[in-house]
């Protein structure tokens, strides 16, 4: 049996600014979901995920001990993309507009979505 992640599901105060966000920056794809409500966003990202948005007058508040990653393929070619929108970003350490550099040499920055969840994005290598 082979196991592989599936999605991702957020609660967002407002699904239009969320969905613009993750199609303008990170680059999902909307994708047909089952509900077909006006509280659900379904977006493909990458190969075979999906990040579910999901509506919430109240949604949930995110904490500082969560976040989750996207990888690009270049890092100099996506921070351009964050300057288009205005976006900032930082090391993680509090320190705007740096790269953070992991023991294994993979760089990554860290930024916020409009609900305030924290996003990593990293250069893909394994």
């Amino acid at each position: 049996m082979e196991n592989r992640f599936n999605h991702i599901a957020l609660y967002v105060s407002s699904l239009e600014k969320s969905s613009a966000f993750y199609q303008e920056v990170i680059g999902g794809e909307v994708i047909a979901d089952p509900f077909r409500d006006d509280r659900h966003v379904w977006l493909k990202i990458g190969e075979h995920n999906q990040l579910h948005l999901i509506s919430q007058e109240q949604p949930p508040r995110p904490t500082d001990d969560f976040h989750f990653a996207f990888s690009v393929a270049s890092l100099d070619d996506f921070l351009p993309r964050l300057q288009q929108f205005g976006l900032q970003y930082d090391n993680d350490k509090g320190r705007n507009h740096r790269i953070r550099i992991r023991p294994d040499n993979v760089r990554q920055i860290y930024l916020q979505d409009p609900d305030g969840y924290l996003i990593e994005i990293n250069e893909d290598r394994f």
